[in-house]
């Protein structure tokens, strides 16, 4: 498989100022495996060490942090002789808070040894305070595989590179008009498979809806059984409430959560630690309503009103218990719960991106806007539509009240640039950030 992420990692191997990397994400994004394949293609040897699993190597952090004794330590374990070209590989970090604390030793003391440490969100965050190496790393969050990631583990390279170099020269049009029905049939089966590494690794191989749902359910047991070993005992029973419950609340027409959804008479003071308990976990993402739709947006900000999103649309799917049959229906997967599926593919695709999601509804109701993002070029309304409809009221609302030149509506319908208004078509909503926005606003 190949993981957009290994851009990334190769722009640290090569940065002058390179500091030891941590690698973060959410349970089973594929951290172990990018780190391995990115020291097994560009270095001379891997040091690997596993700091869940070896208690002995965990004792290398014990004691002073004289970094060449650690080095001699892990070489030693490993068989591996450490130089230079050597990468070293602390997995699961989160598992030893004085390996976590180590970094800023390798950081100050053996900047020419090329260091990556894997570590789960929430085991990070429980170190914060106390073991953090805070300004002596630096760090990449890995996430489920986007649509493109995907397109690639199925054999379909040319075709992500088509999309992806599309936003430069008309191509997205081109392709949506001789393959849609192609990249439709394809963005069904990955709304179902989602993006979590070893159910897209699998689907790629044996092609086996069923397969793939039995294997997220197994990802949504192991989250299970993480709530039970490392949340508050007074917290678990309302963690698993608010998780247990995205299905329904996306199921709602507005998608905002509502706490009195979950039990009669709850109040945010009665949840609020639990949904950031779950975003600690890299379980769920939180989607902010924003007062106005201008940059910066988190500077108009409502901390009030929110959706929740699942971390991948194959797991929310599970979750759900969607029949997987749903992706031979037509466009039924796209409507079913009211088109939340489409809105969760959205939301993960935007964060994917780097961009960060937030939402904006007009103080009468009557008109509201999916998603709000702040582009490189401008501030950005974004509509999703589940099938192809292409009325835009809400986002032609929106743009009058807060003088915005574009907006975005992406949706199962065909490209089309409307000076105002640019429908993108589902399937290439991953590449808004590469899309040259910097056009004015043309009136009907």
């Amino acid at each position: 498989m190949e993981r957009t992420a290994m851009e990334q990692l190769d722009a640290w191997k090569s940065s002058r100022n390179r500091k030891p990397l941590l690698i973060r994400g959410a349970r089973q994004t594929g951290k172990t495996w990018l780190s391995e394949e990115f020291g097994r293609t560009r270095y001379s040897s891997v040091a690997r060490i596993d700091l869940m699993n070896n208690e002995r190597a965990r004792g290398f952090f014990e004691g002073d942090l004289d970094v060449r004794r650690i080095l001699r330590n892990i070489s030693l374990e490993t068989g591996v002789p450490v130089t230079p070209d050597t990468l070293v590989l602390l997995d699961e970090i989160q598992e030893c808070p004085r390996a976590l604390t180590s970094l800023k030793y390798f950081c100050e003391d053996a900047r020419e040894y090329h260091v990556i440490a894997t570590g789960s969100y929430m085991g990070i965050a429980r170190h914060r305070d106390s073991s953090y190496p805070v300004g002596k790393v630096d760090t990449i969050t890995l996430r489920p595989m986007d649509f493109l990631e995907y397109l690639r583990a199925i054999g379909q390279g040319m075709t992500a590179d088509a999309i992806r170099d599309g936003t430069e020269d008309g191509g997205i049009a081109q392709l949506d008009s001789v393959f849609r029905d192609r990249l439709c049939a394809w963005l069904k089966e990955y709304m179902v498979v989602g993006g979590m590494p070893a159910v897209v690794s699998d689907f790629a191989e044996h092609h086996d809806f069923a397969e793939a749902r039995r294997l997220q359910r197994e990802i949504l047991d192991d989250y299970d059984s993480d709530f039970s070993k490392h949340a508050p005992l007074r917290m678990l029973e309302r963690i698993r409430m608010v998780w247990a419950s995205l299905p329904s609340q996306l199921a709602k027409e507005n998608r905002k959560f509502i706490y009195g959804a979950l039990r009669s008479g709850a109040r945010a003071r009665d949840f609020e630690e639990s949904i950031q308990w779950l975003r600690d976990y890299g379980a769920i993402a939180k989607v902010s309503a924003v007062k106005a739709i201008r940059t910066p947006l988190a500077s108009y900000e409502d901390p009030s009103a929110f959706k929740l999103f699942a971390v991948d649309c194959g797991l929310l799917g599970a979750l759900a218990r969607l029949n997987p049959a749903a992706i031979l229906e037509g466009d039924a997967l796209f409507t079913e719960f009211k088109g939340a599926f489409t809105e969760q593919y959205v939301c993960q695709q935007l964060i994917a991106q780097h961009l960060t999601p937030y939402y904006w509804a007009s103080s009468t109701g009557r008109a509201e806007v999916d998603f709000a993002v702040d582009h490189p070029d401008t501030v950005l309304p974004i509509e999703v539509k589940a099938q192809e409809n292409l009325q835009a009221k809400s986002l032609r609302v929106a743009a009058n009240h807060f003088g915005l030149d574009r907006a975005v509506r992406t949706s199962l319908a065909g490209y089309r640039d409307e000076g105002w208004l640019l429908n993108l078509p589902l399937w290439a909503i991953g590449q808004l950030s590469n899309t040259d926005m910097r056009r004015s606003m043309t009136q009907d």
